[in-house]
């Protein structure tokens, strides 16, 4: 349907999409405001949209262990499990005390302290269980280009070095301490005193690495911990005479790039079940009229405008000046312990799904869709909104039959395990908008 808009409107409308900064190409000037120029909205160009899942996403060097598990009523099964790798500064026991003084050192205790960095998804009211395994393969990339995927996996010992079941509580506390197997904190303990370790490769070799893992019989939520600021911590004495001294010795996580997240989901019954390869595409006519995003486990929405050249064909002389693509969360499949994000990343994309960039305004920098919050009874003003009009008028004006796309996902795509479930245009409510203005002169 094409609408004209009155002449009193076009001089309002070329006041505002003159300051618009994402107009392209195409600049609206004084030369265009002829009363007998027409501003036309169309609103029913067709809108496709469908659900893609990227081959994998790097999660080492993003500076966050991330654990835990829960079963999403929409999405399945999500898990993570993150590897890392300790260094000491130093693997001296005696602190730059003299070696005769080494008899007189006793073990007393390990734990590993996990400080929060106050990101949570899910439901954190429930118990949460952590296990600590030893990995028996060293945090070496099998890839050349030296990071850790989504679905990376070191091999690791069945025994459990350490487990802890809590309530998480990550915006009260500020950390929690995992008591850590005595036989193995008193092994490491001697193999430094008796200095079989003394520098970083030989402990690396004899501790290649650790795994926190999360039970799958009771977890509710995926935790957040800061890389830089956890550690092992190990307890000691010295004892002189009558007097004891206590002392400490920290294992820290220092190098970001051996920290990684293994973030895996189950699929199993849902609607995206049969999510096919990377360069594929799951309409949304075969979800329900829907499309899915997930942070962490790759899993993105496509939009496509297939129709997009025909619009030159209005008039002889003709551009998109502006253009607002509204996409709406589904009613019902977000809540405070699913909540919205505030923003998503909009990127450009072709028929492989392979991102040639953000999608961008005028001036270079990369845009966002925005939410507005603003509810009403049944939440169709709950909408993400961001201007295409640039990107639209570069499509229509394409000479080649390469068409390009637009690929959102969740901020912090790598390091989150965030969701978010989208209605297309054909869905019954929460449906999918896209609003072109198109001036002929």
């Amino acid at each position: 349907m094409y609408k004209l808009l009155l002449p009193l409107f076009l001089g309002v409308f070329m006041t505002s999409c003159n300051s618009d900064r994402d107009a392209g190409e195409f600049v609206v000037g004084s030369d265009y405001l002829s009363i007998g120029n027409k501003v036309i909205l169309i609103d029913t160009l067709t809108v496709d949209m469908s659900t893609i899942n990227f081959d994998s996403l790097v999660t080492s060097s993003q500076k966050r262990i991330l654990v835990g598990n829960y079963v999403d009523p929409i999405f399945g099964k999500v898990k993570s499990d993150s590897y890392l790798q300790l260094i000491a500064n130093n693997y001296n026991l005696n602190t730059g005390g003299s070696d005769t003084n080494l008899p007189n050192y006793v073990f007393d205790s390990i734990a590993m302290v996990l400080r929060y960095d106050n990101y949570f998804f899910g439901d954190t009211t429930q118990t949460q269980t952590f296990d600590i395994h030893r990995l028996t393969q060293k945090v070496k990339p099998n890839k050349e280009d030296k990071n850790f995927y989504n679905n990376s996996t070191l091999t690791y010992a069945p025994e459990s070095l350490g487990m802890i079941s809590y309530k998480p509580r990550p915006t009260e506390k500020d950390s929690i301490n995992i008591r850590m197997s005595d036989v193995f904190g008193s092994e490491l303990f001697q193999k430094l005193k008796k200095k079989e370790v003394t520098n970083f490769d030989e402990f690396t070799e004899y501790l290649k690495g650790m795994v926190l893992t999360s039970s799958t019989a009771n977890s509710s939520s995926v935790i957040g911990f800061n890389q830089a600021t956890s550690l092992v911590r190990l307890y000691y004495s010295i004892y002189q005479g009558q007097s004891e001294t206590s002392l400490i010795k920290d294992f820290s996580i220092l190098d970001a790039s051996k920290q990684f997240n293994n973030i895996s989901l189950d699929r199993t019954g849902t609607l995206i079940e049969n999510l096919p390869v990377s360069s594929s595409k799951l309409p949304s006519s075969q979800t329900e009229n829907k499309g899915f995003i997930q942070s962490g486990t790759g899993i993105a929405c496509r939009i496509d405008f297939p129709g997009i050249k025909k619009l030159k064909y209005i008039a002889e002389k003709g551009a998109i000046v502006d253009a607002q693509l509204i996409i709406k969360p589904v009613a019902n499949s977000y809540s405070k312990i699913y909540p919205l994000a505030d923003s998503l990343r909009v990127y450009v994309g072709d028929n492989l799904n392979r991102i040639s960039g953000t999608l961008n305004n005028s001036s270079g920098a990369a845009m966002y869709a925005l939410l507005n919050k603003a509810s009403d009874e049944f939440n169709e003003n709950v909408a993400y909104k961001i201007a295409i009009g640039g990107f639209l008028q570069k499509e229509m004006l394409k000479q080649s039959d390469l068409k390009s796309s637009l690929i959102i996902t969740l901020p912090n795509i790598n390091k989150a395990v965030n969701r978010l479930v989208l209605g297309n245009q054909k869905l019954q409510s929460n449906k999918m908008e896209l609003k072109i203005y198109y001036i002929t002169y």
